[in-house]
């Protein structure tokens, strides 16, 4: 059975057919998934789902491209992760793609809040789900220099060089590949993906975006993270079975789920 560790299942992209997406998830094998906040103003729809639906978990943050958005202190972070369904602090992290002119000055804020989430993690014990494009070095400084090594989390949708996951497991971090990794001009992730160790390894969708091959193009859905471990177990060179039940404890190790 495969996790999705990554899916915005309160999108309305997903949310308006819920029932069809949990009836292909069991159809899938895909017995589990997180449901990652982005805003404080959706996290009621987040933890709502996973308070409905015993596969599925939450965490609670502000992404960094919603800027309009509530900002996040420690102190609310802290409250609203103290429940038993909500298992991570994020979507945090850096997102310098779409800054015109110089991110070093225009994207403070953005540095501050991302801050924010890392001590909020500290004080939980709760892992982070860490989300950066075009902004790894300022990523890595902050999660160095705030101590994240101490609850550890996720690199999600990862998408940098070899150079910056190595940089990320050494702080303890997982390495989480989305659909991208099927797609025909993803061979520099596939170098990647060649060399994180399967131990460290997740997978996720980011649905309802980054459908898989042979879904590319579609709405992407938790279902089709199978495609991307059929395909990574491909990759590595080992049955499918095996990787989705690595995948599936490195998802428990990662998140502090205990199962019995």
């Amino acid at each position: 059975m495969y996790v999705d560790s990554h899916c915005h299942l309160d999108f309305p992209e997903l949310s308006s057919r819920l029932d069809e997406i949990l009836a292909t998830m069991r159809a899938d094998r895909v017995d589990r998934a997180l449901c990652v906040s982005v805003t404080l103003e959706d996290f009621p729809r987040v933890l709502a789902l996973a308070e409905a639906h015993p596969h599925l978990y939450a965490s609670v943050g502000v992404h960094p491209d919603h800027r309009e958005a509530r900002e996040p202190d420690v102190a609310t972070l802290v409250a609203l992760a103290d429940h038993p369904r909500i298992i991570a602090i994020g979507e945090t992290g850096l997102d310098y793609y779409r800054t015109e002119g110089d991110p070093a000055v225009l994207n403070g804020w953005q540095r501050e809040r991302f801050r924010v989430h890392v001590r909020a993690a500290r004080a939980t014990g709760k892992p982070l789900i860490v989300h950066t494009r075009s902004a790894a070095d300022d990523t890595l400084a902050i999660l160095r220099e705030q101590g994240a090594d101490a609850v550890g989390g996720v690199m999600h949708c990862f998408t940098e060089t070899w150079e910056v996951a190595r940089a990320a497991l050494d702080l303890g971090f997982f390495i989480s590949l989305s659909g991208i990794v099927t797609f025909r001009n993803a061979e520099a992730l596939r170098e990647v993906a060649r060399r994180v160790p399967l131990e460290r390894l997740l997978i996720e969708t980011d649905s309802p975006y980054l459908a898989p091959m042979p879904h590319r193009g579609k709405p992407n859905e938790p279902g089709f993270v199978r495609h991307v471990g059929e395909f990574l177990a491909a990759l590595k060179g080992i049955e499918t079975e095996q990787f989705a039940q690595i995948t599936t404890e490195n998802f428990d190790r990662c998140f502090k789920i205990l199962r019995g």
